[in-house]
């Protein structure tokens, strides 16, 4: 049976309603009904797709309900979960809504695949990146990967990725 899309990711957090607000007003997402899980918490999404669950951290019994994520998964910022990623429209939305939050943000873009790219990490430290695809022009603000040092044997002449043997 073939996976066919990403239904929601979840987050422990340390400030539930900080979380909740900063998720609605960064990515516009809504509150979306949710069963009577018994533990506190929002489904937020959008046109009737959920996107993202989260629960307070620190409650009784979490182990019971959070069993995917170790206890100290919100102190410790992601985890081994480095950035979720959503495909978006219209960086410079996005770029007045971060500024206006005073969120700190950054750009990268990735010419060579009209790929431009803004991350901004919520109230826990998770990384957020947000995917422009298809861009022209590419917006001129952000790092520009193909001027950054590449790391050793990260690519072979034909410029795709090296394999380890």
């Amino acid at each position: 049976m073939p996976l066919v899309e990403l239904n929601h990711y979840f987050v422990r957090a340390t400030d539930l309603e900080a979380t909740k607000d900063f998720y609605c007003k960064a990515l516009d997402l809504e509150i979306m009904p949710r069963p009577p899980f018994p533990f506190a918490g929002y489904w937020l999404g959008r046109e009737g797709r959920i996107w993202v669950h989260m629960g307070q951290h620190g409650i009784p019994n979490s182990e019971l309900y959070y069993r995917g994520t170790p206890k100290h998964a919100a102190q410790d910022n992601s985890g081994t979960i480095d950035h979720i990623a959503f495909l978006a429209t219209d960086p410079e939305v996005f770029r007045k809504r971060f500024t206006e939050m005073k969120c700190e943000f950054w750009a990268r873009a990735l010419p060579d695949f009209d790929l431009f790219q803004i991350f901004v990490r919520d109230p826990d430290g998770l990384t957020l990146e947000l995917n422009f695809n298809g861009l022209d022009p590419l917006p001129n603000w952000g790092e520009d990967y193909s001027k950054m040092p590449e790391v050793a044997g990260a690519k072979d002449k034909a410029g795709t990725v090296t394999r380890p043997s």
